[in-house]
């Protein structure tokens, strides 16, 4: 068979994204009609035994690392040769969609098995890696399995629980893991040559354009915090408006704020409050507290930082005038991350061979890789959401983009086999 011969794409691409919506299914769901694979739930341990069955079968010795995290290793054409990563995540949000980091997975397998049945050896190994609570749907902590591999920090893992109460350790205990142990799961950066990863883009613009699959030069760095507006509560119908200090109203009015602030820099950042709470809440009582959360996304650090102190000169504008205060508490920041730009060329490259436009674009959301980026070269993938619907059960992709991206990923592997990654250097891939 040729390298890239079409029927050997379309099956590959077909049979990636029917294990998918496999994946998908009752059995690999803790909720009723609907996908929710909470990290570490009987759902996961279910997808990872099947995901597991497929990694061998595509000729993959396969474990587990001390995570969590599933581990598919193809051996090179030496046994100490370092390995190409191939990742992305298997568990999912609550009433999620079915190729949401699945699908990252599934590719990464189907590019093993393309070697494996051509009984092809490369200069690296390649590695299939399915982590665990990228979502944070689970746990408070996202991006759990790819923070330990990375040896990024990870918080308080002895004393994090779940919502229902049931401790980190527990639940890796129930499944013969050490949380205590998890540190253990950093691997020796020597070992490892880079890290690609494909996924759905999970907004429209891929769909907008009529494009398949874009290569992503950076993934945008995040702010969040959380907004306690304190008003005065009153009766509705005995305070007059021109005496009341509603946290509502307030609140109201900074949320509009926050939006036009964003839209007067959406060239380089995007702002969303995405959960309002009003207290107490009662139809005939004016709010005497508020609370929202404020998320703001930027490719560009200093871009980001700045922006927070601008949402607060307008938080304190806006308090002082209607006579609230405010506090902001549970601050997170995740930085910026800049794929390589060698492989960020190298993906778009591919894409001109394989027949497609050279597109390039940056990550609006977070991802694995963002673990990854600054620790070894790393390069993400993006395949076309139709309507760009992801995080809900519409969620889906078209075939003919999925082949798209199966074709692009074997000419990369093949290109880094024959060429490696080359020099470093200063530039970064342009943006089209």
């Amino acid at each position: 068979m040729n390298v890239f011969d079409e029927s050997g794409r379309a099956a590959s691409g077909a049979r990636a994204a029917a294990r998918c919506r496999i994946l998908g299914g009752e059995r690999y769901s803790d909720m009723s009609g609907g996908l929710f694979r909470p990290f570490l739930g009987t759902a996961h341990i279910a997808a990872m035994e099947l995901v597991s069955a497929w990694m061998r079968e595509a000729g993959m010795i396969v474990a587990r690392d001390p995570a969590g995290t599933l581990v598919g290793r193809y051996e090179g054409q030496r046994p100490d040769a370092p390995c190409l990563m191939i990742g992305s995540h298997i568990d999912s949000v609550h009433n999620g969609g079915f190729y949401d980091g699945v699908l990252g997975v599934m590719l990464g397998i189907e590019c093993v098995e393309h070697f494996a049945r051509r009984g092809e050896r490369l200069p690296f190994a390649i590695e299939v890696l399915a982590f665990g609570d990228e979502e944070g749907s689970r746990f408070p902590l996202s991006m759990l399995g790819s923070r330990a591999l990375s040896g990024k920090p990870l918080g308080t893992v002895d004393t994090m629980t779940d919502r229902h109460g049931i401790s980190l350790h527990d639940a890796m205990a129930a499944v013969g893991l050490d949380a205590a142990r998890i540190a253990e799961a950093r691997r020796d950066r020597s070992g490892i040559l880079a890290y690609l990863e494909a996924h759905i883009e999970q907004g429209p613009v891929l769909d907008h354009e009529g494009a398949a699959v874009a290569a992503v030069s950076g993934i945008a760095g995040i702010q969040r915090f959380h907004v306690q507006i304190g008003g005065i509560p009153g009766h509705a119908g005995t305070v007059p408006l021109a005496m009341r200090h509603d946290a509502l109203a307030a609140a109201s009015e900074i949320v509009l704020e926050i939006e036009a602030f964003a839209a007067r820099h959406a060239s380089s950042l995007i702002a969303t409050v995405g959960r309002i709470e009003a207290f107490p809440g009662a139809i005939n009582v004016i709010a005497g507290r508020v609370v929202l959360t404020v998320e703001i996304r930027s490719v560009d650090d200093a871009v980001l930082e700045g922006s927070v102190g601008q949402v607060e000169e307008r938080l304190a504008a806006v308090s002082a005038r209607r006579g609230v205060a405010y506090t902001i508490f549970d601050r997170q920041t995740f930085p910026a991350a800049r794929c390589d730009s060698r492989l960020v060329s190298m993906l778009a490259t591919a894409m001109e061979q394989a027949g497609l436009r050279r597109r390039v674009m940056v990550s609006g959301a977070g991802h694995d890789a963002m673990m990854m980026t600054g620790w070894v070269p790393s390069a993400m993938l993006f395949v076309r959401s139709p309507r760009g619907v992801s995080h809900h059960p519409d969620e889906t992709v078209e075939i003919p983009d999925v082949e798209a991206a199966f074709d692009v990923m074997t000419r990369f592997i093949s290109d880094l086999g024959r060429t490696g990654i080359g020099p470093e250097n200063e530039s970064h891939a342009r943006e089209q």
